[in-house]
Parts: C-alpha cells; structure tokens; sequence
C-alpha cells in the first residue's frame, strides 16, 4: 500500500454513516457508481482488486489504496481517478467517455455529507440500457409494472426472498426495474427491506408496495415463526449447495468413477450415499468436526487448497456458511421423515426484450411438502437454449439480450427445473401489428405469439392451393380433377369449412389415423419363440384399432382400453401391445413415450438432468407394469395375458417400490382396481396433463410438419413448447370434446394458421416454429406411393390385401416395398417419431427418375394412350396431366414450352412418348413430391 494513506483499521473509525433509507445524494451517487465504475469492481471482476459493491468492500481498498478517505477527501483515490486527464492511462472509467464535471460533482457531495450509505445496500453494475429512476416521468408507453413472486411467505429467522420487478410496455416489450424502483413496507416492523430483499422481524402480515413512475402494484407478506431457528438439513440445505456448485455433475464427482478419488450420486439422486462417502468414507479430512473450517469439503470449495474443480464460491458467502454449520452441528444425516421440495417456479415467466444488453435477474422459489417456501435462487443453476439470443450467468441467474431470436432459459434446483421464455426483438424496428382476422381459438395464440416477435405472417393461400393441401394431409389423396372444379366453383363463403367437414367424414381420414398410431403402437410381426406376434395377432390388432378410430370412439376411452387388455392376443387384440414389448422397464418406458409424450429413459440410472423426472418417479411408474404376466394359449402363436404377482426393485436400495403416478399425487390404495387398471384411469383422466397435450401435439405435428414441442416425443422443461398457450388451448379444446379426434383436425385445418401459403417475407423467411407460414413438406412415404398410383391408375397389391388396396392400409409394420422403405416408412421397431423419415435424399431421386414408381407406372396406366385414342388435343393431355399431379392448370409459358416440344414429334407414336416424358417430368417435380 502506498504511503501516506491511512491502513484499513484506521479507515474503520471513520466508517461511512448507516441509513434506514437511501438520502437523495446516495442515490444520485449510485447511479454513476453502478453505471462507470462498479461493472470494473464486482466479485466476478475485480480489477486492481478492488470491489466497490458493498460497505465494507469499499473502505477496504484495492492495491493502490483506499477508495475513500472521508478524513482527507483529495486522497481518496476514486476521486482522483476520475479527475485525470482522458489520455492518461490511469483514469476512470478507462473505456467510454470521463466523468463530466456534473458526475464528478455529486460523487464530492456524496462524499461530504459523509458518504451514506443505506444498510444492506449492494451496490451492482448497471447497464447503460436501464431504465429511469421511479421519480423520472411517467412514460406513457408502460402499461403496468409487474413484481414477482406475487406474493412473500417468511418462515423462520433464516428465510429470505428477493422481489423482482419489471416494466410491461403496450407494445408486449418488457425490460426489469427491480433497481430502479421505490420499495417500502407497509409494516416495516413485521419485516425488513434491504433493496428489494426482505427479511422477517416478527409475524404477521404487511404489504410490500413498489412505485415506479406513477405506476404502483402491491406484494402481500407474510411472516411466521419469526424468531425461530431452521436447523440445517442435509438434504434440504448441504445437498443444495452440493447441487448448485456443480459438484455432482456427469463431469465432476458425479461421473461413474467419480472424480480425484471422490464419488458422489449424479445430481443428488443418492443422498444417503453422499451423506456415507462425506463422512466415513475419509474420517476426519472431507469433514472434520473438530476443526469445521478445515474440512477438506469447505477449504476446496473456497479454494484455500487444491481443487481440480477450482474455487467454488467465497469464503463467508451463504453457500460457505451453510457447509461450516452443517459441520459444526455434527455433520448429521437427517432424522425420520422430513418435508421435502415439491416444485419450483422461475420467474419473470416470460419476456420480450427490446434490444441488446438488457439485462434481467431472475428468481427461483422452492415449495416444500409442508406447506412452506424458500427463495432458492442462490442455490440454483441456471443455462439458456440459446445463447446467441440470451446469455445467462449459471450462478446468480442474471441474464443479458444479445442477437434477435428466442431462447428459453432453465433454471434448476436439486432434481427440479422449470424454464422461462425470453424473445429479442431488435430496438429500432419498424413494425406495426397487423390487423389479421381470427377464424378460431388457434389464431389468436398464433398471432400473440407472432407479434411479440415482430412477425409479420404470410398471406392466406389461394384455394387450389388449400385443396391440395388439405385433401394429401386428410385423406391422403390428390383432389380428381372434377373436385377441383367443383370446389372452386363454389361461391359459399365458407367452403373451406365445408371441404373439411366432409373430408374427415371419409374412412381414408381414419386409416391415416390407424396408421399413425399403428406406428406408435409398433404393430407388425415377428417371430421371437414365446415373444413372437404372429400376422393373425398384428392384423387383429390392426383391426382392433382402425375399427375403435373409424368408430370414433373417443381416445382416451380406446388408450385406457388398451393399457388395461387383458386376455388371449387373437381374442383381445389390445393385448398385443404387451406381447410386443415384454421387459418391464422398456415396456414403462414405451407408455410414457407414446401416451406422454415424454423419455424417462433417463431416470433409470439417475435423476433426469433436464427433466422433472427422478429415479423414485422412473420405478414407481414401473411398478403398474411389474406384474403383467404372459402365458401359452392353446394355438402356438397365441399368447395369454394377465395380471399376477410381481416387483420392481429400486436400483440404489434395491426394495421393492410403490406404484407412483408421474408428477401427480397417488392414491395409497387402489382398492378392487388392478395396478394397470388404475394407472390407465390415472393416464387418460384430465388428472394427467400431458396425454391430452400429447395427443393435441401429435395432431399438430402431422399438419405443420413440426410440433409445438418438437420432437413430438421428447417433452421435457429443457425442451419447452414454442407456443404454450397454444398447446394448452388445444389440449383443453380436445378435452372439452371428450376426445374426439376429428372436432381437433376441424379446428385446425379451419384456423387461418393452417390455410396461410408458403411465401415468405423479410420476418417470416427464417422462421421454422412459430407458424407463420406453410412449410413446404415431402409427402410421407404411404401417401406419396398412393398418389402415384392414383394418377396413374395402377392399383398396388401388398401382402394380405387386395388389389387396389392402398399403401396407407398396410397393417403390418414389417410388410413393405423398395418404394416405402426408400421413402422412410416407419419400420415399427421403436415408439420414437423418428422413425418415419421425411427428409428427401438421392437414394429418392433416383428411384423416381428411374424405378418402376414413374416410368413403369405411366405405361401401365396408358392415361396418354387412352386420352390420344380419344382424339384429344396435346393441349387437353397436358391440361389433364397438371390437374392430375399438381393439381392446377398450366400457365401459358409452360404451356407454350411444352407445345413445342410436342410438336417436334415426327408422328403419332414420338409425340405420345413427348407426352408420357411430361407426365414423368411431372411425377418428379417438387410441386408434386412435396405438400405446400
């Protein structure tokens, strides 16, 4: 330290004065502090060693000495700093522009009145892009200002909770205040406010109230058990801590083999295994009851020795106080049953953020099974989906807007994570909301969803276009060419409606169905000894299902029928949906993928990192499957099935566990009502949120290409829908019409969405998930066969139907073609999604350039024969063949074109081969490959 300027201990006499409240001249000093100099100063920065974030950081210092010396204000080295010249390399802030003489100004005032500073105050970097103070003038542009958590509930002298708060602006933009608002308590002795942290002083019930502009909104508080210690838990404060830190992670000590010697349960899923590794693994080092401060497990989180992890957090932070307690009490594993976290929430939910650099803290709240809840927020980890769009520190949860785009940003505490939605919009946009008509429900949380990102979507298709459309993605055929006619002859307003109406009357909409679930069912053949399903069995599956769909019979009844089958595969063909899948947990794990929509895999081994999902939850789900049982029919290719006697043991404690619903509470007992019984019920009641969401998710996907959680089968928090509102709005309506598929579809190929075009513009062009355009789709395989067998009129034969029958028909998963399985049909073997292939490739190509889909075909079908010996016109053949493909008439340039090449033919015979080549030109044309 220089000489001349007074030691710390001197400077501690001199302490700066404690005010209940923030004076005038403290906060016109922090401003500035927060804005030039505290981003170089803070404990993720700390230039020169200085930090200027609290009271005590400040009289301390840096290697040049005091910031301030109230007895000799010309010392104080931040004073003379900032009055250097701008070329010298000394001043500050050394980036940007000097203090002007105003700034300078109110710091020397500050610091004459003595310096106060207001107790609790934390001082933090603050972004050029913030917002006024609460007393500038009111902006008409805000809407509301909106605090969370809505409401404060502080139990024990140890509890705490952080209040946030942001600006709502009347174009859908938001942007955080929380430090520049005017906080105050009603009560301010039932609980203390520091910033907008509030503490408890004793119980009772106040009003937290915040103003900020002339805008004001209110917090209920509440306090209990005041004065009452919480004893330090292992599992609800040292696992936490363990958690946040890192330590159990896949690339920390909570890989297979552990890391430097150290083995902990990958994300906590084995407390009582972590408690045994802490303490007696290692007696007397990682924990030392004698010395707390010395235990291995605080001086290499604090960096005071080696740590191949490095320094984990500050001596004397909260994390470090808990460990040092924890070990001082006795190092204890907790006693019999204690309450334990239920959920989290991360808040602010939602955001769009006008521009770069805005940044927005974000907070976690933990309730617990008893009733109570803590703000979790330093004991979280935070990550974000993407972070070109917003970045997010993983420790304090302080997130910073970046490039235009939409990020989900996840918030995790012990085996819990939740996400909030933040979209970055460009600041200077010129944009208007469009005025776009609403046909249903659907459009409205589309253009919500669109205009908070500045979306402008594309217009309506014409309807030769929607007739194509609808009829591929309906019934999975090409409108003839006289429905074509009809249909746009049609003067009634409302015929887009009427065309689908009838569609989803005509059986080719419940075989599309049958085939999608069949899919999902995996219902084909195979031959595996006492595991095979012979074609009987399939084709009565098959049957089963397509006659319960074309019934519409409703979907959560045809689900809860299947799950609770019992009985001989020939005889009750549902059954077979346990013959295909006879390992238990494999079998678990297909329920949830296929009627949830959600992969538990995960949790078989450990709790689910980016999930909800726990090991506890994974094999109490089993445990409703533990006891199917099989058993020979009197025919070898029958199999019975039953409910008998059966476990499934726990991979760490390997007992036997409790069937457990997933995510909701379960019953104790089932009475009368068997463990698949029950857990049918359970699955396609309103109980269970996600099969109805499943269900309306998988619509969506087969008429967007793309679902609003996407993939279809992987929901999961880290993996959040693009529209949640829209998901909800659909799962309700599908609930709300007891399931009825077809009043789905209704809905949503009559939305506005689903009849926008394909044309882009400059807001809309990289859009993929939002839906504010068609995305041109590849027909998938089925249709695609069935359409080039229609307009070419050449019937298809397939094992076990008749001829003419078509590919969309096929019952089992492993009768096929080179045709189909070029195309990417799904070959049954797995529940995932991904197993029907739509992206095209030039093993496709090929096939349609030179297999017998095209060229075989357009002889076979002799339509260009047929019509020429009809004595038809060249112009009435090509006329016919696009009305047939594509679809739609020729334009004159093409007309014109192919005319000519027509006529180059020398006879009857070259300009009938002319006219096959334009048939086969349009069988391989994008326009009639792909849906658009």
């Amino acid at each position: 330290m220089p000489s001349g300027f007074p030691t710390p201990a001197l400077l501690l006499a001199f302490a700066l004065p404690t005010l209940s409240g923030a004076s005038e001249s403290f906060e016109k000093a922090r401003l500035i502090l927060e804005t030039k100099c505290v981003s170089c100063h803070h404990p993720d920065k700390t230039k020169g060693d200085l930090l200027l974030t609290t009271r005590e950081q400040f009289l301390k210092g840096g290697e040049s000495g005091p910031a301030l010396v109230l007895e000799h204000l010309e010392k104080s080295e931040l004073l003379i700093r900032v009055k250097l010249d701008e070329d010298d390399d000394e001043i500050m802030p050394p980036k940007g522009k000097p203090l002007t003489p105003e700034e300078i100004a109110i710091l020397e005032a500050w610091m004459k009145e003595g310096a106060p500073w207001p107790e609790g105050m934390v001082l933090a970097p603050r972004p050029k892009t913030a917002l006024p103070e609460w007393n500038a003038a009111p902006d008409p542009e805000i809407a509301a200002i909106e605090a969370f958590p809505k409401a404060v509930s502080l139990e024990t002298n140890a509890d705490f909770h952080k209040v946030l708060a942001i600006a709502r602006f009347k174009d859908a933009g938001t942007q955080d205040i929380t430090r520049q608002i005017k906080a105050s308590v009603a009560d301010p002795t039932v609980a203390k406010l520091e910033g907008t942290l509030l503490k408890p002083l004793k119980d009772g019930s106040t009003t937290l109230t915040l103003e900020y502009r002339g805008l004001k909104t209110e917090v209920p508080v509440t306090v209990k058990d005041a004065t009452k210690p919480r004893p330090i838990s292992f599992q609800l404060d040292v696992m936490p801590v363990l958690t946040s830190a890192g330590c159990n992670t896949g690339s920390c000590h909570g890989s297979a083999r552990g890391k430097d010697g150290f083995h902990l349960g990958l994300f906590g899923f084995d407390p009582q295994g972590d408690h045994f590794r802490l303490t007696r693994e290692q007696p007397g080092r990682r924990v030392n009851l004698a010395l707390p401060e010395e235990s291995l497990l605080v001086t290499k989180a604090v960096g005071s020795v080696p740590h191949t992890g490095g320094k984990l957090f500050e001596k004397g932070s909260a994390n470090y106080e808990t460990l040092v307690a924890w070990i001082k009490s006795g190092a204890e594993y907790d006693q019999g049953e204690i309450t334990k976290p239920t959920g989290i929430t991360v808040e602010p939910p939602q955001l769009v953020l006008k521009g770069e650099d805005l940044e927005t803290p974000f907070t976690v709240k933990a309730t617990y099974s008893d009733g109570t809840d803590r703000d979790v927020t330093p004991l979280s980890s935070f990550s974000t989906s993407n972070d070109n769009s917003v970045s997010i520190n993983p420790r304090s949860g302080l997130s910073t807007s970046k490039n235009r785009g939409e990020a989900f940003l996840l918030g995790r505490f012990m085996t819990f994570t939740e996400v909030a939605q933040a979209i970055v919009i460009p600041k200077a946009l010129d944009y208007t909301r469009p005025e776009l008509a609403e046909f249903n429900y659907i459009d409205k949380h589309v253009h919500e969803k669109l205009h908070k990102l500045r979306i402008i979507p594309a217009p309506l298709c014409d309807d030769e276009t929607f007739l194509r459309r609808v009829f591929v993605d309906v019934v999975g055929k090409l409108p003839e060419p006289s429905e074509r006619e009809k249909f746009l002859a049609d003067t009634n307003p409302k015929k887009r409606e009427a065309l689908v109406d009838e569609l989803i009357g005509r059986k080719e909409f419940s075989e599309m169905w049958v085939m999608k679930w069949a899919e999902l069912l995996q219902i084909r053949t195979f031959n595996n000894g006492p595991a095979q399903v012979s074609y009987k069995a399939a084709l009565g599956y098959y049957n089963w299902l397509r006659d319960r769909i074309s019934g519409n019979q409703p979907f959560n009844e045809i689900v809860r029928e299947l799950l609770s089958s019992e009985g001989g595969t020939f005889s009750s063909p549902a059954t077979n949906f346990f013959q295909i899948e006879q390992d238990t947990l494999k079998l678990t794990e297909n329920v949830a993928q296929v009627f949830m929509g959600t992969r538990i895999q995960c949790a078989q081994c450990h709790n689910h990192p980016f999930d909800r999902w726990t090991m506890d939850d994974y094999y109490g789900f089993a445990s409703f499957f533990a006891q199917v049982k099989r058993k020979p029919a009197e025919d070898p290719r029958e199999r019975i099935v039953f409910d008998g006697n059966g476990e499934v043991p726990h991979l760490v404690t390997k007992k036997p566990v409790k069937p457990r619903f997933l995510g909701t509470k379960t019953p104790d007992d089932f009475g009368k009502t068997s463990r698949r019984e029950a857990m049918a019920e359970w699955l396609t009641s309103t109980d269970n949120p996600w099969f109805a969401r499943n269900v309306a998710n998988v619509a969506w996907a087969h008429f967007f290409g793309v679902g609003i959680t996407d993939p279809v089968d992987d929901v999961r928090i880290s993996n959040p829908p693009a529209n949640p509102e829209l998901l909800a709005a659909l799962s309700g309506k599908f609930v709300e019409y007891d399931y009825d598929l077809r009043k789905l579809v209704r809905d949503i190929c009559t939305s506005r969405t689903y009849q926008l075009s394909s044309a882009t513009n400059e807001t809309n062009e990289t859009d993929t998930r939002n839906f504010s355009r068609a995305m041109v789709r590849r027909i998938r395989a089925e249709v695609l066969l069935d359409c080039i067998s229609q307009v070419t009129q050449t019937p298809n034969k397939f094992k076990g139907l008749p001829l003419g029958s078509s590919a969309v028909q096929i019952a089992d998963g492993n009768t096929s073609t080179y045709f189909l399985t070029t195309f990417g049909r799904a070959t049954r073997a797995t529940v995932c999604s991904c197993e029907v292939k739509m992206e095209p490739n030039l093993s496709q190509a090929l096939h349609l350039l030179n297999g017998d889909a095209t060229h075989n075909r357009i002889q076979q079908g002799k339509i260009v024969q047929t019509m020429l010996e009809q004595k038809k016109a060249p112009e009435e053949v090509i006329r016919h063949l696009y009305l047939r493909t594509v679809n739609r008439e020729p334009v004159p340039t093409e007309m014109e074109k192919l005319m000519a090449a027509v006529n180059e033919g020398k006879n009857p015979n070259e300009k009938q081969q002319i006219l096959n080549d334009v048939f086969w030109a349009l069988l391989n044309s994008k326009e009639f490959i792909f849906n658009h």
